[in-house]
C-alpha cells in the first residue's frame, strides 16, 4: 500500500496506532545504523534511503529524475515491510542475511526478492536489521548496482 504523504513526518502520523511503535523503532534502528550519505525520504509511496543525486548525478534508471533508491520501509496491510536492495542484487548479502535471520529468530525469513517482510511487530530483529545496514556504503551501493545494469 503507497502512502500519498509528501514528508516523512506525515507518513508517520498516518501509522496505525497498534504498529507504530513497532514501525518508528525500524526507522530509528534504520537511521542508527545507515552509513553516511544515504539520504531519508519519501520514495514511491514509503519512508525510503536513496543516494541523492548530489552523489549520483544519474539517478535512478528506470526513473533518472528519482535518486537511486537502496532501502524503504512501509507500513503494508497485513504486515510491516523492509525493502533492501542490496540484499536483492548481493547474493553473498542475501545468504548472511538469511543464515542470521535464522540464528536470531529460530525462523527463515518470510521475503520475496527485496522484501522482508514482519507480520509480528514483536518479532522483528531491530538488532541484525542494524548490522544489515550497516553492511552496504553509498559508494559500494552505486558500483553494485551498475554491475547489476550492465548484466
Amino acid at each position: 500500500m503507497q502512502s500519498n504523504a509528501k514528508a516523512v513526518t506525515d507518513y508517520l502520523k498516518a501509522i496505525d496506532p497498534s504498529k507504530k511503535e513497532a514501525f518508528t523503532q525500524l526507522r530509528e534502528t534504520i537511521l542508527q545504523h545507515i552509513p553516511a550519505g544515504f539520504e531519508e525520504t519519501m520514495s514511491y509511496g514509503m519512508i525510503g534511503y536513496v543516494v541523492p543525486h548530489s552523489l549520483y548525478a544519474a539517478g535512478y534508471h528506470c526513473k533518472p529524475e528519482e535518486p537511486l533508491p537502496f532501502a524503504s520501509i512501509a507500513l503494508q496491510k497485513n504486515f510491516i515491510a523492509l525493502y533492501h536492495m542490496g540484499v536483492y542484487a548481493n547474493k553473498e548479502l542475501l545468504d548472511w542475511f538469511t543464515e542470521n535471520y535464522q540464528k536470531v529468530t529460530g525462523k527463515k525469513p518470510d521475503m520475496g526478492k527485496s522484501c522482508i517482510r514482519f507480520k509480528k511487530t514483536d518479532s522483528i530483529p531491530f538488532e541484525l536489521i542494524g548490522k544489515l545496514m550497516k553492511k552496504m556504503s553509498v559508494k559500494q551501493w552505486i558500483t553494485l548496482y551498475e554491475q547489476q545494469l550492465k548484466r
